[in-house]
């Protein structure tokens, strides 16, 4: 079955008449006929009743009917999604971000992208540095955001995009809300609750031992979800980055000695084609001034 045909058969049920659904379709009417007569060869069985100057859909006509109108419609939208893309108007953005990194950062963004590309196509990953890494590599994502350098492929290209440091989460019940600064022997008593999808998760358990805190007592969580619903229910504290999660919920403080950054950087692939909505993110993401937008 081609499209024209199906273009055929629909001008045909509309109009009831071959000459005229062989004008509309600027076709002559033998060339129209044998398309219909292909179908019903095809399908094995009558599509139209000739009733002259009529042609009436059979049964076997009125059951094809919607499927015609189906793959019409199909096409149609093929075709407009295809015009769209080519002049700009409509586009697909694949990106992988760290489950470490909050997902409030990218709102700014794809909100002013959304204005630009009024059909966005958004594929928004999460998982892991090695997974937004593997996902990177084998084509499935075009851009990736990592705070974490992979210098083993050099088909990587990667820029930074803001530094910030690692702060203490507390629940706004705990005995530590009302500290402007949290001193290591006032953790010595407080059950941790360690980010193990973080990407420093090792260096910040290196650094809490220096001090003498024990780290081995720590809940392991999987989701920033997760740490919320902990640190509001005082089941322990957390060192994150001054950028992962805010609300009245969650209180924020210094730990004294405690000094750790991490720097947030887009990723690429070096060589590979991008789309626009790709291209348009990653200059967007560049030129942010991410110091305001986390102040």
């Amino acid at each position: 079955m081609e499209m024209h045909q199906v273009r055929y058969f629909l001008a045909l049920a509309r109009t009831r008449n071959f000459t005229q659904a062989a004008s509309e379709c600027n076709v002559s009417q033998p060339s129209l006929t044998r398309a219909i007569q292909q179908l019903e060869a095809e399908f094995g069985g009558d599509l139209f009743r000739r009733e002259r100057p009529q042609a009436l859909l059979t049964d076997l006509g009125q059951r094809m009917l919607p499927f015609m109108q189906q793959c019409d419609d199909a096409a149609r939208s093929a075709r407009a999604l295809a015009s769209s893309m080519k002049k700009g108007e409509a586009g697909t953005l694949r990106i992988a971000v760290s489950e470490s990194i909050d997902g409030s950062l990218l709102v700014p963004h794809l909100q002013e992208l959304g204005r630009h590309f009024r059909g966005l196509d958004l594929r928004l990953m999460r998982g892991s540095a090695a997974d937004v890494t593997r996902l990177l590599k084998d084509g499935t994502t075009e851009l990736g955001m990592i705070a974490a350098i992979d210098t083993s492929w050099d088909r990587f290209d990667h820029w930074p995009l803001f530094s910030e440091r690692f702060e203490l989460l507390i629940g706004a019940d705990s005995r530590l809300a009302n500290h402007a600064v949290v001193e290591p022997e006032d953790l010595r008593e407080e059950r941790l609750l360690t980010r193990v999808y973080c990407e420093h998760a090792g260096r910040i358990a290196e650094l809490l031992r220096k001090a003498d805190i024990d780290v081995d007592r720590a809940h392991e969580l999987h989701s920033e979800r997760d740490l919320v619903h902990f640190l509001e229910a005082d089941l322990g504290v957390a060192v994150a980055p001054a950028s992962a999660l805010s609300g009245a919920s969650v209180v924020r403080a210094p730990l004294a000695g405690f000094e750790l950054e991490r720097t947030i950087y887009l990723y690429g692939v070096a060589g590979r084609e991008r789309s626009p909505a790709a291209t348009a993110a990653m200059k967007m993401l560049r030129a942010c001034n991410w110091k305001r937008l986390l102040a």
